[in-house]
């Protein structure tokens, strides 16, 4: 089948309920579209999840691809240590992944070199895709933990080039119509983190300007725009996800995918955007 649907999501770890304790609700657009991407995933019944995080492994000249069997995690250093989600991990996917981007000269390595936990990033995800399960009846408690029941693969970025993270995108969706399973992509990733000068990190005038154009790109479908960003003006406005959006655009490149800006909003000084990539045919 090949890649179903792809959904490019943010991660603030205060979504979360446990841990924004009612301030999430300041946020409340980003929630009810993370909760539509959610449940729209788990109607569209993958057999495995693509996922694409900053703040997995990153390495200057190589993209660390998660082997390990299962990745589990929770909001601890957020303050909710009782909040936990567990994943299986497609270790046979991911290692064909590794195989193939090494037959096109670029470097990714495992968990067995680099081994890493559940990251927030992915963590703030898969909640979402797990509640949506729970919903359904499709999930759960194992142990201390939530069990996701559709098995994930997770992907981090480097400062390779952006087209090197576009073929990266290609090679995951080759493999996944070589598999023949219906995937679905998640692209995690947060916009600016200059957006207001009281914010955590400050204001620049780059941050909304990248912020508007994200929208624009989102909204339009056309995600070559991901690829025209100036490096140092994406530097200067402190995102976080355009790599990861731009893997995604490369998975999802040429399928004749609607798109549809969910929601894009920034009250806390990051921006947050969600948005959905949906089969036309």
């Amino acid at each position: 089948m090949g890649i179903v649907a792809a959904y490019a999501v943010p991660h603030p770890p205060l979504i979360v309920p446990a841990v924004g304790r009612g301030d999430e609700r300041a946020i409340q657009a980003t929630v009810d579209a993370y909760n539509q991407v959610a449940r729209e995933i788990v109607a569209l019944d993958p057999d495995l999840i693509v996922l694409t995080s900053p703040h997995a492994p990153f390495f200057r000249d190589a993209f660390h691809i998660t082997t390990d069997p299962q990745l589990n995690g929770d909001m601890a250093q957020f303050g909710a240590p009782k909040t936990r989600v567990e994943a299986s991990c497609d270790v046979e996917f991911a290692q064909a992944l590794i195989g193939k981007l090494g037959d096109d000269g670029i470097l990714a390595v495992g968990s067995e070199q680099y081994p890493s936990g559940m990251d927030h990033a992915t963590f703030v995800g898969l909640y979402f895709v797990l509640e949506a399960f729970k919903e359904a009846g499709g999930a759960a408690e194992v142990g201390r933990s939530a069990f996701v029941p559709c098995p994930i693969v997770r992907v981090g970025l480097s400062m390779l080039s952006f087209e090197t993270h576009r073929q990266v995108g290609h090679h995951i969706a080759k493999l996944a119509d070589e598999a023949g399973k219906r995937v679905v992509f998640l692209a995690s990733g947060d916009l600016s983190h200059k957006l207001k000068e009281d914010g955590p990190y400050g204001f620049v005038p780059e941050g909304p300007v990248f912020d508007a154009k994200i929208g624009e790109i989102f909204s339009s479908g056309e995600l070559e725009g991901l690829f025209e960003f100036d490096p140092a003006f994406a530097d200067a406005a402190a995102e976080c996800g355009l790599r990861s959006f731009q893997i995604m655009a490369g998975a999802i490149e040429g399928r004749g995918f609607a798109s549809e800006l969910l929601s894009l909003e920034g009250p806390f000084g990051v921006g947050y955007g969600v948005a959905a990539f949906r089969d036309s045919k």
